[in-house]
């Protein structure tokens, strides 16, 4: 199921906190970074808040910079992004400035709360997603209806925290300003709950006048076949690999990366690697491993391409490789053609010996390029 790239953005205190418990907001980015997250909002489809903020801040959710509006509709695209709330209950301010400076509105609730909103003359269009908030649908619906492929997430804390939990989210944008706030009825950023384990991977970190910027993106896989925001990293990844491939006429070009369940990348590997002709990337990866390595049992393996059921080159094919080394779950983006073996089913393979095959279908075009020359 596509998703849009979500990208959670907050500012907190060196103490977590989103803002103090004063009558007026508490003002935690510098100029430079409010100027930063205004080239953020104008590079995004949508920008959603949970109604709780716009119960506390009244947050226009604006692109403020002319220039970037101006780009924006040169692009083809609406000059302010869709804004987006979510209200299970549907209580909330029809005067709240969210509904009346922008562009077009979506209120994502629940049946109750889709009635109470007329009842309160919320113009927005509402998209009731049954009895209760299901974010995956939420998404699935921002994505397939509204044409959003990247979302961006200003708040608060409990849309923030709902979505890491439920493994949704592909970025996290931080920002930490030099303030301590020390009032425990203050609202935190993140709040208690089940997360998987693992670390985030830090790939940013900017100083912009005196507060800053700390880019991370989720690492761990999800379980079973179950599939989180890292799950699309990573196979993402396995697709770039694939592009490595020496060119053949008589093999697939295939990216591979073994992930331990914690998020630590323990192998990558592609087709032909090392000048090797008949090599398979999921072996090459698996080689880089060591034998009786207690990680593969929980570990995820990533591949572009359905890992082979059947092959003349070795004595093993890479289903069966796979299976060896202990790993039960495999993420892929695109079934094998009948190509070189009619009727290969790894999946197949996979699926019989108690693993998990997740294929995302959405990656399947990117995987397939590397290979065009053989359906010429």
């Amino acid at each position: 199921m596509p998703l849009p790239y979500v990208l959670l953005s907050a500012a907190v205190s060196l103490d977590g906190y989103l803002d103090d418990t004063g009558p007026d907001r508490l003002l935690l980015s510098s100029p430079a970074d409010f100027d930063r997250v205004d080239e953020v909002r104008a590079s995004v489809d949508a920008i959603l808040v949970g109604a709780g903020t716009i119960r506390a801040d009244n947050p226009r959710l604006l692109v403020n910079s002319a220039e970037r509006r101006a780009a924006r509709r040169a692009a083809g695209r609406a000059e302010y992004p869709l804004k987006v709330t979510v209200s299970g209950s549907g209580e909330l301010d029809p005067a709240a400035a969210f509904w009346h400076t922008g562009g077009d509105k979506v209120l994502l609730t629940t049946d109750a709360g889709a009635a109470r909103a007329r009842e309160l003359g919320i113009d927005a269009d509402a998209v009731t997603l049954g009895a209760e908030i299901d974010w995956p649908t939420a998404l699935a619906h921002l994505h397939d209806v509204r044409g959003v492929n990247r979302l961006m997430v200003e708040g608060g804390g409990t849309v923030h925290t709902q979505l890491l939990q439920q493994e949704l989210a592909d970025e996290l944008q931080l920002v930490l300003a030099p303030l301590l706030v020390g009032d425990p009825a203050a609202p935190r950023l993140f709040g208690p709950g089940g997360y998987r384990p693992g670390r985030l991977r830090l790939v940013e970190t900017r100083r912009i006048e005196d507060v800053v910027l700390m880019r991370y993106l989720p690492t761990a896989p999800g379980a079973g076949d179950g599939v989180s925001a890292a799950d699309r990293h990573w196979l993402a990844l396995a697709c770039e690999l694939a592009e490595l491939c020496p060119p053949s006429v008589t093999a697939f070009s295939v990216g591979a990366v073994v992930v331990a369940a914690d998020g630590t990348e323990l192998a990558r590997g592609h087709s032909r690697e090392g000048g090797d002709p008949v090599v398979h990337a999921e072996e090459a990866a698996l080689a880089k491993t060591e034998a009786g390595d207690p990680r593969l049992a929980g570990a995820t393996v990533y591949s572009s391409l359905e890992p082979c059921a059947h092959r003349a080159s070795r004595p093993a094919p890479c289903a069966r490789l796979i299976l060896d080394a202990g790993v039960r779950r495999v993420v892929t983006a695109w079934r094998e053609p009948d190509t070189f073996v009619p009727g290969a089913d790894g999946s197949g393979v996979l699926a019989a010996a108690g693993a998990a095959v997740v294929v995302l279908p959405e990656y399947a075009e990117r995987a397939a390029a590397p290979n065009r020359h053989l359906a010429e």
